[in-house]
């Protein structure tokens, strides 16, 4: 969703969200209906803690659900993840939608690229504006930055559905070299597999 929206909305716009934003099923940032958020904020809650909310608000800045599954399926088409097609912009389960490890891991590799997107990836905390001039603050879901660090982790994130279980992909650099992990179908308690998978990866390096 990211990779399919950040060139066609301003960080500095803002919008307006709706009831059906900030009621949609899953991880949610807390958005109210009728608040006006910036973009950047939008995109800070959707890449920080997976908050479905957000990412369905920048579907609609963006023109609306249907115009931006079609970019998402056009951006997976053009990085070859053909395992790939979404149904919805936030990645809850869809009529249709599928995925694979590989092709979260290839996507993330593009991603990653974006000095933008690697900004966005290790904010740890945040602030998300209230009614009557309040905030609230929002914390990372990636346990590799927060409550479990591990060294080099460069941003990842992790997720939940009924068809795709525990997921997980991110990615962490080290003397040079950035190795991502993917995983589906994994352990709710899913970052000690994440961190071994990655040590694996570098110990695996130059051979």
């Amino acid at each position: 969703l990211f990779r399919s929206l950040l060139p066609q909305l301003d960080p500095h716009a803002s919008f307006k969200a709706t009831y059906l934003d900030a009621t949609v099923d899953g991880t949610r940032a807390g958005l109210v209906p009728g608040m006006t958020y910036s973009i950047k904020t939008l995109f800070t809650c959707m890449l920080e803690m997976s908050a479905n909310d957000a990412a369905d608000a920048l579907a609609q800045a963006n023109g609306g659900m249907k115009k931006t599954v079609a970019q998402m399926n056009a951006v997976a088409q053009h990085l070859q993840a053909y395992d790939t097609h979404a149904d919805t912009p936030s990645g809850l389960d869809g009529v249709g939608e599928t995925t694979s490890a590989y092709d979260l891991a290839l996507i993330a590799q593009a991603d990653f690229k974006i000095p933008a997107f690697r900004r966005y990836m290790l904010i740890t905390h945040s602030e998300v504006p209230a009614p009557h001039h309040k905030k609230f603050e929002i914390e990372s879901h990636n346990d590799l930055l927060t409550d479990a660090p591990y060294h080099g982790d460069i941003g990842g994130k992790n997720g939940y559905t009924v068809a795709a279980q525990a997921t997980y992909v991110g990615a962490a650099t080290r003397h040079g070299q950035t190795i991502v992990v993917s995983m589906m179908h994994a352990y709710p308690i899913w970052w000690p597999m994440a961190a071994k998978l990655l040590n694996w990866g570098f110990r695996a390096s130059g051979k």
